[in-house]
């Protein structure tokens, strides 16, 4: 008798759901918008995102029952954490009642499933407590500098540094926590800002976490050269500030991406992102669907599998879920190792506006 593959197998003899390399499915990252207020240049340079360019229409976006069926389907398989992103998620309206949709599912064993946002802050101020009502746990902020100039700079953006910082203050208030902030370092252009971002954020119970540079969907001018590798930032800190590795599973990462430290004497934590010089393929346990509808199961994939088809009204909820299963099953992406297998060879990949980071 033939042995059956994971996808021919019915859902519940399949659970846990694994993909082809063994990774668990637990997080689904959901874009619900591909617009942005910033033109930050490793995401959206305003060069290739112009006023002319054809984002999508508000008709081929997916509405909150899709993205509410849609959660459905992966909550059953095992996802346990629900990211909202973009572009900048809260340009979408009615943002609110989405995570408050999202927020009422429960995982099959009971429990709830953690709904989280991620955003550049600008808007965070007015939205964060009507989000935190809502039943969002979680918010991480993108801010890569806090010079005023050199913010709007790299933000591509006519507006101060002080709107994010107030939408942090706001988040914080609101009981929205743990709250995390973080910033992408790229050699000599931001590296000045990691002292001043520790300094800043140390004992205000906001994790600062520092991220390599890497060659995301709008980087196209992205060089290996301009990496400032984790080891590197984690010593110019440490130089400061000592540290501590904090222990905990997945080798001390936090959703197995951040390496994590505490200040020696106790005023906080930072968080290591090492994603171009030591990969973590192995350990992603992350589904993306972008905000028309198409489910990547990589960062940096090419193609993505179009779900709405099955997120009609009339649609059947475990034909949803084989299908959800069968390309999870299927999954063997491992780009960044690749990468780093390869370092010459560039790689085409999806819009990251379009399929959130």
């Amino acid at each position: 008798m033939n042995a059956r593959h994971p996808q021919d197998l019915p859902l519940a003899a399949a659970a846990p759901l694994r993909d082809a390399l063994g990774r668990p499915l637990r997080d689904l990252r959901l874009s619900v918008i591909d617009r942005c207020n910033f033109r930050c240049g490793y995401c959206m340079p305003r060069e290739s995102f112009g006023p002319d360019y054809p984002f999508l229409p508000a008709s081929e976006r997916l509405g909150f029952d899709e993205m509410l069926r849609l959660a459905r389907g992966f909550v059953a398989l095992g996802v346990e954490k629900i990211r909202l992103t973009g572009g900048e998620p809260l340009l979408r309206r009615g943002l609110p009642q989405l995570v408050e949709r999202l927020a009422a599912l429960r995982t099959p064993n009971g429990q709830p499933v953690e709904i989280a946002l991620t955003t550049n802050g600008v808007l965070l101020a007015a939205q964060a407590r009507a989000l935190r009502d809502a039943g969002l746990t979680r918010v991480t902020v993108s801010l890569d500098a806090l010079d005023d100039a050199l913010f709007r700079h790299l933000s591509g953006a006519d507006l101060p540094v002080a709107r994010v910082l107030d939408g942090i203050a706001a988040a914080q208030a609101a009981g929205l926590a743990p709250l995390k902030v973080n910033t992408v370092v790229e050699r000599g252009v931001n590296e000045g800002e990691i002292l001043p971002l520790v300094r800043h954020f140390r004992g205000s119970g906001v994790a600062l976490r520092f991220i390599e540079y890497m060659d995301v969907g709008g980087a196209s001018a992205w060089d290996r050269g301009r990496v400032v590798s984790a080891d590197e930032v984690r010593a110019r800190v440490a130089a400061e500030f000592p540290l501590r590795a904090l222990p905990g599973a997945d080798g001390g990462r936090d959703g197995a991406t951040a390496q994590r430290f505490a200040h020696a004497d106790g005023q906080g934590e930072l968080g290591f992102i090492a994603s171009v010089s030591q990969p973590f393929c192995g350990d992603c346990s992350r589904a993306r669907v972008s905000s028309d509808g198409r489910l990547y199961t990589c960062l940096f994939a090419t193609r993505g599998l179009d779900l709405r088809p099955w997120l009609a009204p009339d649609s059947d909820p475990e034909a949803l879920q084989q299908l959800l299963a069968t390309r999870w099953a299927r999954r063997d992406d491992r780009y960044s190792e690749r990468r780093a297998e390869a370092p010459a060879r560039r790689y085409p990949t999806v819009r990251m506006s379009l399929v959130g980071g």
